[in-house]
C-alpha cells in the first residue's frame, strides 16, 4: 500500500536532515581545528637528525678534491599547520640534487590525515679553487696575480668553480668579480676558436683511436657551443670546438 506523507512527517524529516548535516559540519570543523592546532614537525630534534643523516648519506660519493661538507637544515614555514602524525618519514624527492640550496621531503606515513611537505636544506661542499685577489671588472683580462688558491664552497653557484690557473690566465671576464669571490666558468667570456667559412681540422674520437680530416666551418666556433662543419665529401657534421680551428666529434 502506498504511504502518504503529511506536512508533519515532512517537518520531522527536514528536522532530522538538519540535525545530521549539523553533526557532519561540526565533525568537519573539529577535524579542521585539530589540523590548525597541530605543530609543525620541524621542532622535533630526532626528525631534524633524520633529515641531516639522509643528506649526509646522499653526499658520500663526493667529488675528488672535496675537503669537507657542511649540511644546514632549515625550517618549515611557521605559518604551516599540519595534522597530527605518529610517524614522519624523510625522503629525497625525485630529481633533487644534494648540492647547494635544495630540499628534503617529509611525509606522514602514520596519521589520520596524510600530508607531504618539503624541508629546506643547504649542502655546502668545500674544496680548493681560485678566488680573486682584487676587484676585477667586466672586460678585464685575467693575469696570474689576479687569482689565488683558497678553500671555497663549490656548491655555492651552479657554474663550475675553476681550480687551474692555466684555464683562466689570459681570459676575458664576462662578469665583475669581488675580492675573495670564487672564480667560476660563467665569469669567463666564451672563446671563439674560428669563424664561419674558415677551414678547420675535424677530429673523430673513438674508443682508443682518432681520425682526422679537414672541413669548412658553417658556423662560428664558440667555446661550449656546437659547431657545424661541411666535410670534403659534402656531409654536414656537428661537433664541439676544442681549440684553434679544431672540432671534435665523438663516435
Amino acid at each position: 500500500m502506498a504511504r502518504h506523507f503529511y506536512s508533519g512527517d515532512m517537518e520531522n524529516m527536514g528536522s532530522l536532515l538538519l540535525r545530521l548535516a549539523t553533526h557532519a559540519l561540526l565533525g568537519l570543523a573539529a577535524l579542521v581545528c585539530g589540523i590548525a592546532r597541530a605543530q609543525v614537525p620541524a621542532a622535533d630534534p630526532s626528525l631534524e637528525q633524520q633529515v641531516r643523516s639522509l643528506a649526509e648519506a646522499g653526499t658520500q660519493n663526493k667529488p675528488a678534491g672535496v675537503s669537507r661538507i657542511d649540511i644546514q637544515v632549515g625550517q618549515l614555514d611557521p605559518r604551516l599547520r599540519l595534522a597530527p602524525c605518529q610517524k614522519v618519514e624523510p625522503y629525497l624527492p625525485s630529481g633533487a640534487r644534494l648540492w647547494g640550496k635544495t630540499r628534503i621531503g617529509l611525509r606522514c606515513v602514520q596519521g589520520q590525515v596524510p600530508w607531504n611537505v618539503y624541508m629546506p636544506v643547504t649542502v655546502k661542499i668545500y674544496g680548493q679553487a681560485l678566488v680573486a685577489t682584487a676587484p676585477l671588472a667586466v672586460g678585464a683580462v685575467v693575469t696570474a696575480g689576479d687569482v689565488a688558491q683558497a678553500e671555497v664552497d663549490l656548491a655555492e653557484d651552479n657554474s663550475v668553480a675553476v681550480a687551474d690557473a692555466n684555464l683562466v690566465v689570459g681570459r676575458t671576464l664576462a662578469r665583475a668579480i669581488n675580492p675573495g669571490q670564487s672564480l667560476r666558468m660563467a665569469h669567463l667570456k666564451a672563446r671563439q676558436y674560428f669563424q664561419a667559412g674558415e677551414t678547420v681540422k675535424l677530429v673523430a674520437l673513438g674508443n682508443g683511436f682518432s681520425v682526422a680530416s679537414e672541413g669548412e666551418a658553417l658556423s662560428a666556433g664558440i667555446e661550449g657551443q656546437p659547431a657545424r662543419v661541411k666535410t670534403e665529401s659534402g656531409r654536414v657534421l656537428t661537433g664541439i670546438p676544442a681549440g684553434d680551428h679544431r672540432v671534435e666529434l665523438a663516435l
